[in-house]
């Protein structure tokens, strides 16, 4: 399908897409790699009359050490996520789901800030930035804020992120040695997760992620509290879908994507134990 007639303009700074946003708001949507909106254009779940071209404001795409934290710029394509030292050294649970993202092409076109604002809860980066506990940065009229990751997905494809505002930083907190594990059951390679868990260590400090199993990336609450209270993995992993609300779809029913999610994450957390 051709999507909808729209105008284009390109933003050359975050100024320049903060003042586009604001002259023509809500009709507007912001376009970085473009392969989430594009699609949900396509099939008309978005008709923006404007779209503001980010994908080239300098200065958004990095990978910073600042002592103890990892700053990623929010234009910082998937590729570079999952190959950058940095990354691999300080967060690799996040290096490798952005290595799960999609194909090459994707991963060489998308960007880590564009699939975090998209807000799907099948897709790997949400439920990696949830377990690694990152905040995010944002920019809007009002100046710059930072949003605990919990506070950041409200929804299925909702997010803290104002009609009027601009994703532009992730600081991934840097605990290099820890261990990590992250599980996926697709129908294909790279696809969305039916099922997903993302988990950074083991003990009593875990965090564990589950994708589509709501509305939003969740976390484990109460396999978190049951490790943190010593149980085994085993028993802790059993109460993975605790506090859950998973859909019923083509692809499994809720009754399925409960028994799976606590299988995965026992996989997870065995992993991140090894």
């Amino acid at each position: 399908m051709i999507p909808p007639q729209f105008d284009y303009v390109r933003a050359t700074s975050v100024e320049h897409a903060l003042e586009l946003l604001a002259e023509h708001g809500d009709d507007a949507k912001l376009l970085a790699g473009g392969h989430s909106l594009l699609p949900m254009m396509k099939i008309r779940l978005a008709n923006p009359a404007v779209l503001i071209d980010i994908a080239r404001i300098p200065d958004l795409s990095y990978v910073r050490d600042e002592g103890g934290t990892l700053a990623i710029g929010a234009l910082t394509k998937h590729a570079m996520v999952a190959s950058d030292p940095l990354v691999a050294l300080n967060a690799p649970l996040l290096a490798h789901s952005a290595a799960q993202v999609g194909d090459p092409q994707i991963r060489n076109r998308g960007t880590i800030g564009g699939s975090l604002v998209h807000g799907d809860p099948a897709a790997d980066l949400p439920m990696a930035v949830v377990a690694l506990g990152v905040t995010l940065v944002v920019v809007g009229p009002s100046g710059r804020r930072e949003v605990p990751v919990e506070d950041f997905f409200e929804g299925y494809f909702q997010t803290a992120v104002g009609e009027d505002e601009l994703l532009v930083e992730i600081r991934v907190p840097s605990r290099p040695g820890v261990g990590w594990g992250y599980q996926k059951f697709v129908r294909r390679a790279n696809d969305w997760a039916i099922v997903g868990v993302a988990a950074v260590g083991a003990g009593a400090d875990a965090q564990v992620a589950l994708g589509n199993m709501g509305n939003k990336a969740l976390r484990a609450s109460a396999t978190e509290a049951a490790l943190a209270a010593g149980a085994s993995i085993a028993d802790a992993a059993a109460l993975a879908d605790e506090g859950t609300e998973p859909q019923a779809d083509m692809h499994a029913d809720a009754e399925f994507r409960r028994h799976l999610v606590k299988v995965l994450t026992r996989r997870a957390l065995e992993s991140a134990a090894s």
